[in-house]
């Protein structure tokens, strides 16, 4: 075979095209020093109390990790999507409820209305989200409309002169009993289905607005989580996000930067759980040795070593993907398929490395109490948000199917 000419060793990708760059890794690891500061020793009463401390969306702004998308003229860093996964994959490692709720203002939020919002409304809402000021969420899920939410929505919204009218409840919200602005996703053309759908952005304050009750969930309990209730709740024609009943393609498009970016969070967990196995299998004795220099726990850490490696790969391939995306795209073709099939890898991957580890812990990965435990808890969330395995798989054979 004869060898391979210069012209095919300069077209051939180099290795490190999969790795970061010097400024993002630097980005990681500030975030990573960050987070492992002031975020980790928070993890313990976040998880018994559901409580979200207050000081963290500042502490956040203080870094610059808010706003990172948005320009520096509404207090924004000028930066990218990529750089904003980065930091929610640094969270992720030392406190996944912070990354979770920061996900939930910074990209759920801040970036739909930067992306998808008038000048008026960027002005308005953007430089407190960027500030820590204002927590910010996206309310879209309802009780009767999880997976299916477009087509099952039933919050309405109904022009009433210079305001619209709300009514309606939205469940399962990121951030819900902190929020002071919501990105909300109402029915203004009911007989118009999913094509029948606007965006609006509403403040805490406004008349008819409720948080109906905190929930109490299994794992990610600092991210606190609520059920919103719009009671002829009445919101300025002026926070309508795009045009009328054009909502869905902000719903899309948001969607595919959601599955991107949760999926980093994963990541983030991942590499935490196999950190702590792998120190627990060189310091825990059994036997008269430390556990890991038995087979069947090596097995186990390259089996997690190789999935942590993929996951890790794949995300920042997606991620690379989306920081294109253009406003009013996403929803369809390849970006669709690629973020769809990148949070179901990485969600069902990181839920069989948090296993293993909880198995190479024994006993005392069983104990609530336990980081390792924590991360066992809120694992199989990230396998039901922002759509569940189920559906990401549909999305993923449908563009397929389509040639």
């Amino acid at each position: 075979m004869p060898s391979p000419s210069a012209a095919d060793l300069v077209n051939r990708p180099s290795p490190s095209s999969f790795d970061l760059t010097a400024d993002q890794q630097a980005v990681l690891d500030q975030a990573d020093r960050f987070a492992r500061a002031e975020m980790a020793p928070l993890q313990q009463r976040m998880d018994d109390e559901e409580w979200w401390p207050p000081q963290v969306m500042p502490a956040l702004a203080r870094m610059g990790y808010l706003g990172v998308t948005a320009p520096s003229e509404l207090g924004g860093a000028d930066g990218d999507f990529f750089t904003s996964g980065l930091i929610a994959q640094a969270l992720g490692r030392a406190n996944p409820a912070v990354s979770l709720s920061y996900i939930a203002h910074e990209n759920l939020c801040l970036n739909n209305i930067l992306r998808n919002a008038d000048d008026s409304i960027r002005r308005r809402y953007v430089p407190r989200l960027c500030d820590g000021t204002a927590i910010g969420c996206l309310a879209l899920t309802e009780p009767g409309a999880g997976s299916d939410a477009l087509g099952a929505m039933a919050t309405t919204a109904r022009r009433d002169g210079d305001h619209y009218v709300l009514n309606g409840t939205k469940l399962y919200i990121t951030n819900g009993p902190v929020a002071d602005v919501i990105l909300v996703y109402a029915k203004t053309d009911r007989e118009a289905g999913a094509k029948g759908i606007s965006a609006f952005v509403v403040e805490k304050g406004f008349p008819g607005f409720k948080v109906a009750q905190k929930l109490d969930k299994m794992g990610f309990r600092g991210s606190v989580t609520a059920e919103l209730v719009f009671d002829d709740c009445r919101v300025p024609a002026a926070n309508r996000v795009g045009a009328e009943n054009k909502g869905v393609a902000v719903v899309m498009s948001g969607l595919d930067l959601e599955r991107a970016i949760v999926a980093m969070i994963n990541l983030g967990m991942a590499e935490r759980a196999f950190d702590l196995a792998l120190d627990y299998a060189r310091t825990r004795r059994q036997f008269g040795k430390p556990i890991g220099e038995f087979q069947m726990v090596q097995a186990k850490l390259a089996d997690m070593y190789v999935l942590v490696e993929t996951i890790r790969t794949f995300c920042y391939r997606t991620m690379a993907a989306a920081n294109e995306l253009e406003v009013g795209g996403g929803g369809r073709g390849d970006i669709h398929k690629l973020t769809a099939a990148c949070i179901l890898y990485a969600a069902e991957g990181c839920t069989k490395v948090v296993t293993e580890a909880v198995q190479i812990f024994g006993g005392a990965g069983y104990m609530r109490e336990t980081e390792i435990n924590r991360l066992y808890r809120a694992t199989k969330l990230l396998e039901i948000g922002a759509g569940t395995s189920e559906i990401r798989r549909l999305i993923i054979a449908g563009e397929l199917m389509k040639g």
